[in-house]
């Protein structure tokens, strides 16, 4: 009956969150409830939800500050020159453009918000990427890689919640899982690269008179074309481009005139958005306090000598104070930074319904139990490798919440047979976060394509396969790294 109850439990909770027919916190609250009362968990349905919402505590205080921290720092600027360096350095070359959108991307989604990650890129790159003929798909796909890579952040929400539903520290799930993260931003690099190199082929095969390599070799000489086909004479490109189409040095890549008016459009297309040149919020006096007490966080937060939660609350305590030394200032960048949190934080704790549910009437111990039962001795080692494999497909075709809640704490306990930890479990179910990143079920995605103006198919069509390939390298180093054992 337990059995049943558990699996029945899990559907009915995916099925709701699925069909948005619940929001994932009334879905944590009310579906466990239903069924913890058919199980007769009675009055002791409380003590056991409360039990399991002391364990996450500390996941919700992460969340909450770092929130704070990365919006903060997005707020007064530390970002922006970040922004403006990547612009006047790409220049126009289509590879360099794509390789800067990964750079780009990879570093807003520090904030963990994969919204304000695409409004970020799209805002400040997708100008640059029409004027230069380029196509939006492959900025919506590299910043689907960048950023679906960067998900498995402490902060970012998967990894919090694999280890809440564990109830496991969070650091522990996340720092051996480190260099499975580098690993992960380097074939998101390589693939920017080649995907630049093709736009770059692309633009010479459909507009030659601008991109092509010139016919006459005299075109490498100062970039003269007098004669020869009369490709790229004056007035046959858009607005913006050299006459001959080719740089000085001779480069087979159109030049820009005035590559400073690139940062002039992106200065246009941040108006009202977070990174608005514009915005009160700025303090450029403090760029390099700010910047230094990132750093700081940040390694304290590899070095693991605090706990995480307490290095963002100070963290967030002293940018608050120096950057808004006045409490209504203070006061109004909290209330800024609200709606994400309460979204985030309130999602943890209704999940302690679940867990409590699941542990406390011992429906996980029963399922485990079963699944054990029906799955072959010598696959069970494996668990952690095969909970990595299927956390690809799965996690595209249901929410978060839905896996991390409903299905990883049952493959956890049936893998405690095998001598499979728990914390191998949380970060084997993560590497397949680039590819949950790009399912439709995910309303980031739905922003990033509606902000470029592409097709949801075409976005897929460019990056599954490859946000597959990074999952795949994730779990590998991770399984080599021993991050993720095997029983």
């Amino acid at each position: 009956m337990l059995v049943l109850l558990g699996f029945a439990m899990i559907a009915v909770f995916m099925v709701l969150i699925m069909t948005k027919k619940l929001t994932p916190v009334l879905a944590l609250i009310i579906v466990p409830t239903i069924f913890g009362l058919f199980a007769g968990a009675g009055l002791g349905i409380g003590p056991m939800v409360m039990d399991s919402m002391k364990s996450m505590t500390s996941t919700a205080a992460l969340l909450m500050f770092a929130i704070i921290y990365f919006g903060l720092m997005i707020d007064v600027g530390l970002f922006d020159p970040l922004v403006k360096f990547i612009l006047r350095k790409l220049g126009n070359d289509p590879a360099k453009v794509v390789l800067g959108t990964a750079i780009l991307a990879a570093a807003v989604s520090l904030d963990g918000d994969g919204s304000t990650t695409f409004i970020l890129t799209t805002a400040a790159l997708l100008p640059v990427y029409l004027r230069l003929k380029m196509s939006p798909v492959v900025l919506t796909c590299v910043a689907g890689l960048a950023n679906g890579t960067m998900n498995i952040l402490p902060w970012g929400g998967p990894t919090a919640r694999a280890a809440t539903a564990l109830k496991i520290d969070v650091n522990d799930v996340f720092v051996p899982m480190v260099p499975s993260l580098i690993a992960g931003l380097i074939v998101v690099l390589v693939f920017s690269w080649l995907l630049g190199l093709q736009e770059r082929n692309r633009l010479r095969a459909v507009a030659p008179e601008i991109w092509g390599v010139p016919d006459s070799a005299d075109a490498f000489d100062g970039g003269s074309t007098a004669g020869g086909s009369g490709r790229g004479r004056k007035g046959s490109g858009p607005a913006g481009i050299s006459p001959a189409g080719v740089s000085p040095q001779g480069s087979s890549v159109a030049v820009l005139e005035r590559t400073e008016s690139l940062v002039d459009d992106r200065d246009s297309a941040m108006a009202d958005t977070a990174l608005d040149p514009n915005r009160k919020t700025l303090r450029p006096k403090l760029f390099w306090f700010n910047l230094g007490l990132t750093v700081a966080v940040m390694v304290t937060l590899v070095a693991n000598i605090i706990p995480l939660p307490f290095v963002f609350m100070v963290g967030s305590a002293i940018a608050l104070l120096v950057n808004f030394p006045k409490v209504r200032d203070q006061g109004a960048q909290l209330i800024a930074h609200a709606p994400s949190i309460v979204a985030v934080v309130s999602m943890v704790m209704a999940a302690a319904v679940l867990t409590g549910v699941l542990n406390g009437t011992g429906m996980v111990k029963a399922m485990s139990e079963w699944l054990v039962q029906i799955i072959p001795a010598d696959m069970g080692p494996l668990m952690a490798v095969i909970t990595g494999v299927l956390s690809i497909p799965m996690t595209f075709f249901m929410s978060n919440d839905a896996f991390y809640f409903g299905v990883l704490p049952v493959l956890s306990e049936t893998a405690a047979h095998y001598g499979v930890s728990a914390a191998d479990m949380a970060r084997a179910s993560i590497t397949g976060q680039p590819f949950h990143l790009q399912s439709p079920l995910v309303p980031a995605i739905l922003l990033l394509v509606s902000l470029a103006k592409v097709e949801l198919g075409d976005h897929h069509k460019k990056v599954l396969w490859r946000t597959a390939v990074i999952s795949l390298v994730m779990l590998g180093v991770g399984v080599a790294t021993g991050a993720i054992g095997i029983g």
